[in-house]
Parts: structure tokens; sequence; C-alpha cells
């Protein structure tokens, strides 16, 4: 884990975790969001884990361990142990639903406060569809909240996923990478508008280059290729100046700069 400490960042308001030595932002959040962020984080060992999370507790509402596949159960344990704020974890299925099911169980016991299920295997491409019926044996085995992940990219396929699966709430990755506005009832917005209005998002909160751009790049990539000019020029950014003029938003650009 890089040696963080934590600043207060007086132009946006923000608390800013970064790195000794080169200052880089490596989380950032604000106090009107304290009560509703979850920090995530992937990590097999347990002294590393409490650690990180000993440094974010007092500003986020919860911690969760990205599992990805089974590790060790002692990082859950340790964190419910020593942290006063929820923590909870995700998972892929296994080989088998029972496998998943007894992997979740498991996970229960432990003391977390939720359980996010991806409907796919470790093996499984993002092409392969989400097994929502394997999440929905877990929910009737658990007395936890189950977040169930896979395949949400419409506003109507939060609710069929929560009907198919018998979940309490999901949890959105794709969807929301490519059009942040799949959460409006009313629809999602043109695509493009969408990237403008992420750049300028992305100057207002000073938001870290390389995480502008992968946003961008995950964007362009599934509604366009990266290979045509508007992707190689994002690829070249080398600021958010940059991102600026490419989309036109150097009026927003200087305003919030030197706002």
């Amino acid at each position: 884990m890089k040696f963080l400490c934590a600043r207060f960042s007086e132009k946006i308001g923000s608390i800013d975790f970064v790195e000794k030595g080169t200052g880089s932002v490596v989380f950032r959040t604000c106090d009107e969001e304290k009560d509703r962020v979850v920090f995530q984080m992937g990590t097999s060992d347990a002294v590393r884990a409490l650690t990180a999370a000993q440094m974010v507790c007092k500003d986020v509402a919860a911690v969760d361990i990205n599992m990805g596949c089974p590790k060790s159960f002692s990082i859950l344990t340790t964190l419910r142990r020593n942290m006063s704020i929820p923590v909870t974890c995700k998972i892929r299925l296994l080989k088998s639903s029972q496998d998943t099911v007894e992997l979740a169980r498991r996970i229960e016991k432990t003391g977390v406060s939720a359980l996010a299920v991806h409907g796919r295997k470790v093996p499984d491409r993002p092409r392969d569809p989400a097994k929502w019926s394997e999440i929905a044996d877990v929910v009737a085995s658990l007395s936890i909240p189950v977040i169930a992940n896979g395949d949400v990219f419409e506003y109507d396929d939060f609710q069929r996923i929560k009907v198919a699966t018998g979940t309490s709430s999901v949890m959105v990755a794709r969807g929301a990478l490519w059009n942040a506005s799949i959460f409006c009832p009313k629809g999602k917005l043109p695509w493009e508008e969408v990237k403008r209005e992420y750049v300028r998002k992305s100057i207002l909160w000073d938001n870290d280059i390389k995480s502008t751009k992968h946003t961008l790049k995950e964007m362009i990539m599934h509604h366009s290729s990266l290979e045509l000019p508007e992707g190689k020029a994002v690829i070249k950014s080398d600021s958010l100046v940059d991102l600026a003029r490419l989309y036109g938003e150097e009026k927003s650009y200087d305003f919030f700069v030197k706002n």
C-alpha cells in the first residue's frame, strides 16, 4: 500500500488522500457524501486492509472488500472487529451455485453488513450473460442484504434484476461508465452530451487526469473506437486543459480555474 496522508483542499472543499512524495490524489471525498460513499479496496492482506480502512473511516459511510474470487476470511473478520462503520464485500460466482451459496454463508458469519454478488464466474467474459438465477440462490440463503451486479445497462434493468433475484439493491459498473445518465428515470441522455458534461464535472472537481481519461476511453470504446481521431486525442491528452480544448470546454476551464 502506498504511504498516504490526508489533506483538505480549500479550492474545492474536498478531503484528499494523497501519496506522499508525489502528491498524487489516490482517493477524494467531501462532507456532502460522507454518509453515502463506500470505500472499496482489493487486497489479500488483513493488516494492510485495516491500515487503509482506518485512514478513511471518518470520511466514508462503509468499507467494502472486492474479493473477486475467494480470499482469506481473516480480512473481513479483522475489519469487523476493529471498525465501527459497516463492512461489506463483493464476490463473483463460483463453479457451482452450491459453492457460491456456501461461500456467501461463510462470509455472512464474519459479520459483514451486506454482500454484493457479480453474476459471472472468474473465467467468464463480459459478453457472457450474467447469471441472475444464481444470484437469486444466494439471496434465498442469506439473512443480510444482497446487492445484485451484472448486465444492468438501462434504467428498467434496475427493476428487472431486483425482481429476478430478490435483491434489496443493485450495483452498476459498465452501464454507468458508458453513460452515467442511466440513473435517470426518463431515459439516458445522448452520449455526446454526457461526455461533455463529464469533462465539465472533471474540471470543476479537479479530477485526476488518469481517472478522467479512463472513463472517457471506456465511453468511446463502447460507442465508437479509440482508433478514430477522438480516441487518439484523448489518449494523447496530458491534462484537463487538453481535454477541455478537445471537447470545446475552454470557457468552462477558464471559469472554474480562475474562480
